[in-house]
């Protein structure tokens, strides 16, 4: 699949549940696992994530993880212009610019772990005029406008370009399994997403924006009071509306937060396993499992980042993250320094003798 496709979204096909991994090939990899010259219990996390590994893939031992693709979805949030941030949304184009260069945190982690990096503009408000066509037309495929709206004071999305991002994401997603990925990452980049994030976490769970809202880009005690203020703002205004989660995405999410919720649950539905990375990629997970429930299954948890809507998610999801390194830099960050304790745990279950082979 390629290419921009303007068909509406099919709802009722996007909500239907998705089935678990084979609980026969789980509990074969557990028993993999128990057999191992390894003392019980001794591998401690590496031991879940192998046999949650051997699931997804369907197949005991699982294969080693050679193609993992990350999609890093961008996009600005009207918002920002109401104080809710240390910077100016000018930054997400030029941190865009600069990860299409390789030369952002995330180019040097992936990198380093043979980690494929693309970058889409869902709703940055930059044209990219000064790019080469050619890497312009391939960053802005999916283009669906240039920044949301301030979500305090109407719906960041119409119902029709929501519905355009979540398509754009699924397709992204086909073509990302097309290219061969065992495993898949979101990324994010875009000044102001935590604001949404934190809506959408508040929302998702039903708790007050005092328990979800977090500094982000580094705020004061005063733009994180105000910050709280705008969340609950665009709480009250979108009322019940946000138990629909595609609502809620409307309401208080951005083109890059829906498309990444297409992406992550179209993942899930053609049995890629995910790896998620901080709040942005967990809300997303949180949304897509709303909208189909049977997501949460897919997913593992790469870290856990500092903003506190994030840990709520993710106890949510039932995920415990791999990593706790207090990073907050997001761009997928986080689940890419991840990458190696999953091939970890992969060549342990794949490679280790069991010990009745050992005896004589």
């Amino acid at each position: 699949m390629s290419g921009r496709d303007d068909r509406r979204l099919d709802i009722d096909a996007l909500r239907q549940p998705i089935p678990p991994p084979s609980p026969k090939v789980v509990a074969a990899a557990a028993k993999r696992l128990a057999g191992l010259a390894t003392p019980p219990g001794a591998l401690g996390r590496l031991g879940d994530v192998a046999v949650w590994l051997a699931g997804v893939q369907n197949q005991v031992p699982p294969r080693q993880l050679t193609n993992v693709r990350l999609v890093i979805f961008a996009g600005d949030h009207g918002v920002v212009a109401h104080g809710v941030s240390a910077f100016p949304s000018s930054i997400t184009g030029i941190t865009v610019r600069a990860a299409l260069g390789g030369r952002l945190g995330i180019n040097s982690l992936s990198a380093a772990h043979g980690v494929a990096v693309r970058v889409l503009d869902l709703g940055v408000d930059d044209d990219f005029a000064d790019l080469p066509d050619k890497e312009r037309k391939a960053l802005q495929v999916y283009k669906i406008r240039r920044s949301s709206r301030a979500i305090h004071l109407e719906d960041a999305l119409t119902r029709g370009e929501v519905e355009a991002a979540v398509t754009a994401g699924v397709r992204v997603a086909h073509e990302e399994v097309d290219a061969g990925a065992q495993l898949l990452i979101s990324g994010d980049l875009g000044i102001g997403n935590t604001t949404s994030a934190a809506a959408l976490v508040a929302a998702g769970l039903g708790v007050p924006a005092s328990e979800v809202v977090g500094r982000g880009t580094g705020i004061d005690d005063a733009m994180l009071e105000h910050k709280v203020e705008v969340v609950d703002s665009a709480l009250k205004r979108c009322g019940d509306r946000v138990n629909d989660p595609i609502e809620a995405l409307a309401g208080l999410g951005s083109a890059d937060l829906a498309a990444s919720t297409g992406y992550l649950l179209t993942a899930a539905r053609l049995g890629v396993p995910v790896l998620l990375d901080g709040l942005m990629a967990v809300v997303c997970a949180l949304t897509a499992d709303r909208i189909a429930a049977g997501v949460a299954a897919w997913c593992v948890a790469g870290h856990r980042s500092t903003e506190p809507a994030q840990s709520l998610a993710l106890d949510k999801l039932g995920l415990v993250p791999i990593l706790d390194l207090e990073m907050r830099l997001g761009e997928g960050s986080g689940a890419v320094a991840a990458v190696p304790v999953l091939r970890s745990a992969a060549a342990l279950i794949i490679s280790t003798a069991a010990l009745d082979d050992l005896m004589p």
